[in-house]
């Protein structure tokens, strides 16, 4: 499985473009900005783009989402608690940061769904807590956690839709059962691993 990270907008968000290899299919996951050097990977990386995911609804997860969709005719997959904020001028703090609200979903997720390309599935789980929609995409010995779990930190819980008790929840019962040397790509900030997370991070008790 290919794993290419890009830092991207304003509030510097990791978008992951993740590919078969053998088959040349791809995703990317959490588009929140800077289209053209999400494209120019793409197209550097040879990848067909199947699917666009985006973790949760949060504008800066999703700016990029109409630009990429347009050039890669790829449909948009969220889960559907927070498939709203995707056309919402106020929903995932698009006013904030004066963006508009980008197109509908085309595939809304949950629990235990399977997003595939080429011979690679990732399965989604349902991790909410930073927004009741969030998800993380769990496959091959990784797991993309959107703003779930961070490298020593954990989402914000104090935006529309955060509760701190349900994030820790969905940290312990979905993420921290998980092997320990599963590698961790956050939402924001550099990789680490469950192991790590279980051993050292201060915000899950």
């Amino acid at each position: 499985m290919l794993v290419k990270g890009l830092v991207v907008g304003p509030l510097q968000v990791n978008c992951y473009l993740v590919g078969c290899e053998e088959a040349k299919e791809g995703i990317v996951i959490d588009p929140g900005g800077d289209a053209p050097a999400i494209l120019s990977q793409i197209h550097a990386l040879g990848l067909n783009i199947a699917y666009i995911v985006n973790t949760h609804g949060h504008i800066d997860h999703v700016t990029a989402n109409r630009s990429v969709k347009e050039a890669t005719c790829a449909p948009i997959a969220i889960h559907r608690l927070d498939a709203p904020w995707l056309t919402s001028p106020q929903g995932g703090l698009a006013l904030l940061l004066g963006a508009t609200p980008g197109p509908p979903a085309d595939i809304l997720l949950q629990e235990g769904d399977e997003v595939g390309f080429g011979n690679i599935s990732l399965k989604v789980l349902h991790t909410p807590g930073h927004t009741s929609g969030g998800i993380s995409l769990l496959g091959e010995g990784v797991i993309f956690t959107g703003d779930a779990l961070f490298n020593m930190g954990i989402g914000r819980t104090d935006l529309p839709g955060g509760d701190f008790k349900t994030l820790v929840e969905s940290i312990r019962s979905k993420l921290f059962t998980l092997p320990e040397e599963t590698v961790v790509y956050p939402g924001h900030g550099p990789a680490t691993t469950i192991g790590r997370e279980k051993r050292t991070n201060p915000f899950v008790p």
